[in-house]
């Protein structure tokens, strides 16, 4: 079996470093990027099996990025799950049809991370 790749991106150093430990602990290999065109740049050079996507960035936010991942005909099926800090009805309305596959809201647990990448990986 191959190891998945999973794209983290967020604009907090801190938040990519515990969702790096979290994933790495249970056998992922992690890429992480700090903006949405950054994490444009990577998809394209990495191929990741899913992205774990910040929706407040500077710049580009998560939801812009997450439409603009699911236009390229060669990305329009990578799953993102957005892991953010919104939590109203609306933000994971507007997340989905943006082509997000899932919605996570800070604070979560190691297991919400690890069964939705279990899912959607």
């Amino acid at each position: 079996m191959t190891t998945k790749k999973i794209l983290i991106v967020d604009d907090c150093q801190t938040e990519l470093l515990h969702l790096k430990k979290i994933l790495e602990d249970a056998g992922y290999q992690t890429i992480t990027a700090n903006s949405g065109d950054e994490a444009i740049k990577k998809i394209r050079q990495e191929r990741p099996n899913l992205v774990l996507l910040d929706i407040v960035m500077e710049g580009k936010d998560g939801y812009h990025t997450c439409r603009e991942i699911h236009k390229e005909p060669t990305t329009s099926d990578l799953p993102i799950v957005m892991v953010t800090s919104k939590t109203q009805a609306a933000d994971r309305m507007w997340a989905s049809k943006q082509g997000a596959s899932g919605f996570i809201s800070k604070p979560y647990t190691n297991e919400q991370i690890l069964d939705q990448v279990k899912v959607l990986a």
